[in-house]
Order: C-alpha cells, then sequence, then structure tokens
C-alpha cells in the first residue's frame, strides 16, 4: 500500500465520539418530550444527526428541526467534552506525518464541534485541511463530494490516496472517488461486522503503519 495522502474520517476513525453523542441525543429526546431512547445508538453514528434521529424517533420535519437544534446546543456546550481519541490514532497519524504522507479529515461532523475537538485533543496541526459538512453554503451533499472537493482542490491523483474510515458511508464514498479505502474496526469491536472486499480492514489503527510499511521510530 504506497499512499502519497492519506483523508480521514472524524467519528468512530479517530475518535470516541459515542459517549457525548448519546449525552447529548438524550437531552434533546428529553426537552422535547419524546420517549427515553431504548436502542443502542452505535449503529447509527456516521450520517448527519437529523438523519440519526430520524431513524430513532417518529417525528415531523418541524420536530426533526427541533431536535436537531436541541442536541446542538447541548453537544456544542458539553457533549463534545466527552469524546477521547481512539488508542494509538495520535501516534499513528505523527508516524504517517513523519513519512511524508499529507493528512487530510474529510467528516459529516459541522465544523464548530470538530475544531474544538481536534484542538483540545492536540492533533489538529498534523492535518492540512479538515473538511466538514458544512463547509461551505449549501453544505456538501456527500463524504464524496467532499473528497472530490479536496481531491480538486489540492490536485491529488484519486489512486494516490487513502480514505480511512469506519462505516458502509466511507467504504463506498471512498472507492467512488477513486480511492483505496481501508475500514478500521478496532479490537473491542471484533470481526464480525460487514465485509469490504474492495478495501483493507483494520483491527486497530496502528496496523495502518504495518500495511504501508511505515517503521515506527524506536
Amino acid at each position: 500500500m504506497t499512499m502519497k495522502a492519506v483523508i480521514c474520517d472524524l467519528d468512530g476513525t479517530l475518535i470516541d465520539g459515542l459517549p457525548g453523542i448519546e449525552f447529548s441525543v438524550d437531552r434533546a429526546l428529553k426537552e422535547l418530550r419524546f420517549p427515553a431512547r431504548e436502542r443502542p445508538l452505535a449503529p447509527f453514528i456516521g450520517p448527519p444527526i437529523r438523519q440519526i434521529f430520524a431513524q430513532l424517533v417518529e417525528a415531523d420535519e418541524q420536530q426533526l428541526s427541533g431536535l436537531e437544534a436541541a442536541f446542538r446546543a447541548c453537544y456544542d456546550s458539553d457533549g463534545w467534552q466527552k469524546t477521547e481519541l481512539h488508542p494509538r490514532a495520535a501516534f499513528t497519524l505523527a508516524e504517517l506525518k513523519r513519512a511524508g504522507i499529507e493528512l487530510f479529515i474529510a467528516t459529516n461532523k459541522p465544523t464548530f464541534a470538530t475544531g474544538r475537538i481536534l484542538e483540545r485533543l492536540e492533533i489538529q496541526p498534523l492535518f492540512r485541511h479538515v473538511l466538514c459538512r458544512d463547509g461551505r453554503t449549501p453544505p456538501y451533499e456527500s463524504k464524496l463530494e467532499m473528497l472530490r472537493n479536496l481531491l480538486g482542490l489540492y490536485k491529488l491523483r484519486a489512486a494516490e490516496c487513502l480514505y480511512l474510515g469506519d462505516t458502509d458511508e466511507d467504504y463506498q464514498a471512498g472507492l467512488e472517488a477513486g480511492m483505496q479505502v481501508a475500514i478500521v474496526r478496532h479490537a473491542t469491536d471484533g470481526d464480525d461486522g460487514p465485509g469490504y472486499p474492495d478495501g483493507t480492514i483494520l483491527k486497530h489503527l496502528s496496523e495502518l503503519l504495518d500495511r504501508m510499511e511505515i517503521k515506527e521510530i524506536a
């Protein structure tokens, strides 16, 4: 696996944002007097929060807007602070950068929360560009559109780029953009997830260094 650039998803790939998202979803449901959440939230993480609420509850467009606003108010004040880096994420990113590989982020997470999280976790300087779904007006329609934008903006060859993600959406977006794709499962997730025949499956983030033949510094 020889790459000149690695473009990363954020939630579930580099960071564990689930505790903060759960906290904010549950508060939004309570504030708008919806029944308490009974379903695990982890399988829904990835798409924008409005789509997540649409899968969790029966709600019309006005109610979804209210849930989205309540979630955002909670997440932007308290929820984002519950975010943690996945094990060895910072180490893996630093080793990739040391090897001369350019690093980017393409994420559905809004710009405000993304910036605060990356700054708090002290990994923001590692990335040449962080592209969020709301990074323009109107927002990007898909991750595929974001990836194509990055390719054009930095004149990157798709065949020399890797998209690192953790969901079916990431897998499909990377392939359709013409990139190689690696899906990270993380050791605690087990190996019983979906297969990705045209991608690389990583049990943990630092396995990427072995796949790209990057030697760690002792």
